[in-house]
């Protein structure tokens, strides 16, 4: 059977590498578009497809950025690659570290990282260390490491991160044959609602589409910065994947928005939680709670008749649920335990 084309294979043309780029590849990208029809139903949108980025190697969309920045990193003689994180990407960069044969080091805000990522970091080799504070002092800490020539940054501050994470776009014009009418995204560090944008104004430039969607960012109110309009010293939500009080991305995330007439709002940890759960129910989607971020923004604009000249919507499902599995535990009662008899486990489904 013929190898599958890595990412950056696919997309050399369109990304900042040269013919001495290591075609570094864990089989990213190229992820599902499955059709919502749940949510089609409920909020009266002809189409919605969710864009599973959980489907990604390590489980998130920053694979795609990070075999890009990793791979540059190696190809300028990089020993080691660092970031700060609230999870996702301290797994993608600690898997692409180890395929890469670098080193990787990480800094997390002590006690806000689910337990499935951290456990993907410490899998792959990485050298961990948590700090008392936010996300945002965690990247300030590996900013100014780096600044020293300790190692690499692979954050999205990197730009090499959201030219990988910009093939998203491309891949969803390449599937659908054009642009959705919108787009419904997460917003925590603000970098890949920055890159989406960019892949579809690129989509437009190379034919794969005609038009560019309107583009809707959803952060949790507790961590909602931009909304705000000022940074959150101590950002709070559910969403942990989001919780971020001053993005990175920021300028980034405001162009995106105001160039292609959407919006950034925010949505509460109960709309979160209860979008989290209908996606898992009712379309079979198992996504992380930062996820669903997307999936309370489009049924929020829904029921407030925000989307009534909309045929074709996306929503970017970030991350895989696997990642934080005590969230999804935490829904549920106790689980039954009965005598092994047929009888005693027909009461049990009916009480």
């Amino acid at each position: 059977m013929p190898a599958v084309p890595s990412l950056i294979e696919r997309y050399a043309a369109h990304l900042p590498v040269t013919d001495r780029t290591p075609r570094l590849t864990l089989g990213e990208g190229a992820t599902p578009l499955v059709r919502a029809r749940a949510l089609e139903r409920e909020t009266g949108i002809p189409e919605v497809w969710l864009k599973v980025e959980g489907q990604n190697p390590t489980g998130s969309f920053k694979d795609r950025g990070m075999v890009v920045a990793v791979a540059k990193a190696l190809e300028a003689g990089a020993r080691m690659v660092l970031c700060a994180s609230t999870g996702n990407t301290a797994a993608s960069a600690a898997a692409y570290a180890a395929r890469a044969g670098l080193g990787c080091a990480v800094v997390l805000p002590a006690g806000q990282v689910a337990a499935g990522k951290l456990a993907q970091a410490i899998a792959h080799g990485a050298r961990v260390v948590a700090v008392r504070g936010p996300f945002d002092a965690a990247l300030a800490v590996v900013r100014s490491l780096a600044e020293q020539g300790e190692a690499t940054l692979v954050n999205s501050v990197n730009p090499d991160r959201l030219e990988g994470q910009k093939t998203a776009a491309y891949e969803v014009c390449e599937v659908l044959g054009d642009a959705p009418d919108a787009l419904f995204i997460p917003v925590g560090n603000a970098g890949n609602i920055t890159a989406y944008w960019k892949g579809f104004v690129e989509a437009t430039a190379l034919g794969l589409a005609r038009r560019r969607p309107k583009m809707y960012g959803y952060q949790a109110e507790g961590a909602a910065p931009i909304v705000r309009g000022s940074p959150v010293a101590e950002p709070e939500t559910v969403a942990t994947a989001i919780r971020v009080g001053n993005p990175a991305s920021w300028k980034g995330a405001v162009a995106a928005r105001d160039e292609s007439g959407g919006a950034i709002d925010a949505v509460s940890d109960g709309e979160i939680l209860d979008a989290y759960g209908f996606v898992a129910r009712c379309e079979g989607v198992f996504c992380e709670p930062a996820s669903a971020a997307a999936i309370a923004g489009l049924r929020r604009r829904a029921r407030d008749g925000g989307l009534r000249d909309l045929r074709r919507v996306v929503c970017v499902l970030t991350g895989n649920g696997m990642k934080d599995p005590e969230r999804a535990r935490s829904l549920a009662g106790a689980i039954a335990e009965v005598e092994a008899t047929p009888d005693a486990v027909r009461r049990a489904l009916r009480s």
